[in-house]
């Protein structure tokens, strides 16, 4: 099908569902699911409910509030203590799925009070291809994935946006940042606090697709950047402020990852068994999954 031919798909599929709560965190793929559920549905048969928590930044928080009241689209927020769950602290291969568990649980509670029938989120066709738990859990749970039930690519879902004037469609992709932590080493709210400090002010300088990653236990940053602004970050005075300010929120060494930025890079250091466990378990979920042909 064509981009237009899965848009109209999409606002079909909405359609069916009647009403619904949309996980939504102003990322691209949300954004698109919520305005598209709005514009199709009726204000009165969309909800936005957005999360908080120590692996959320604060920037995200307020484009999402931004944007609902630009939209006049009812949000609720709520706060999601994930140190509190169960399989997140200690940070194993399967953390998102325990994470994405409980975070669903609660929207869809969310949802049930506030009259939505269904709970949707925005995952698409591309992350079928990546090693991501959290399929698995919001599978179990009957969450609702519409851009992957009508086969929307991330690109299609850019191209859609910049066509809807979403202020999203080039906004740089963004996972949570327990997503920095490497397998295996414990989670704590010093950890994404560093972290998104960090992030924020490679924000501030203007880097679009970036990461950093935290080694060693905060001990090292590793920063990610798409390949042309690697060279940036070698700029004397930017390279100094960088050094400078990550020193000074705790990190003892900078690295650069002359690889740039890559998503999911993190699972490179999963075992093979590890992989490809939770691999086939989700490719049974994308198998199963209710998306179009």
């Amino acid at each position: 099908m064509s981009t237009q031919e899965k848009y109209i798909a999409l606002q079909d599929y909405l359609k069916e569902l009647g009403s619904v709560a949309v996980a939504y965190s102003s990322g691209v793929d949300s954004t698109l699911l919520l305005k598209v559920a709005a514009d199709t549905l009726g204000k009165d048969n969309v909800l936005a409910v957005t999360a908080t928590s120590g692996s959320f930044p604060l920037r995200e928080r307020d484009e999402s509030i931004a944007f609902c009241e630009e939209q006049g689209i009812k949000q609720i927020i709520f706060a999601e203590d994930e140190l509190a769950v169960e399989g997140f602290v200690h940070n194993q291969a399967d953390r998102c799925y325990h994470c994405k568990h409980s975070l669903f649980e609660d929207i869809q509670r969310i949802a049930e009070e506030n009259g939505m029938a269904h709970v949707v989120e925005g995952s698409n066709m591309d992350d079928n291809g990546d090693y991501r738990p959290g399929l698995i859990a919001i599978a179990e749970l009957d969450v609702k994935s519409p851009l992957r039930h009508v086969a929307l690519t991330k690109d299609e879902i850019r191209e859609l946006s910049r066509e809807l004037g979403l202020p999203t469609w080039k906004k740089p992709a963004f996972a949570c940042l327990a997503s920095r932590v490497p397998y295996g080493q414990v989670i704590t709210d010093t950890k994404l606090e560093r972290i998104g400090k960090a992030e924020q002010k490679l924000v501030d300088l203007g880097f679009g697709n970036m990461r950093v990653r935290d080694h060693n236990d905060g001990e090292i940053a590793r920063i990610e950047l798409d390949p042309e602004e690697i060279t940036r970050l070698f700029d004397p005075a930017i390279q100094e402020e960088v050094d400078t300010y990550f020193k000074e929120i705790g990190y003892k060494f900078v690295a650069v990852e002359l690889m740039g930025y890559r998503t999911g890079s993190l699972n490179r250091s999963l075992s093979e068994e590890e992989r490809a466990k939770e691999t086939a378990a989700q490719a049974k979920v994308a198998r199963g999954a209710d998306h179009l042909d």
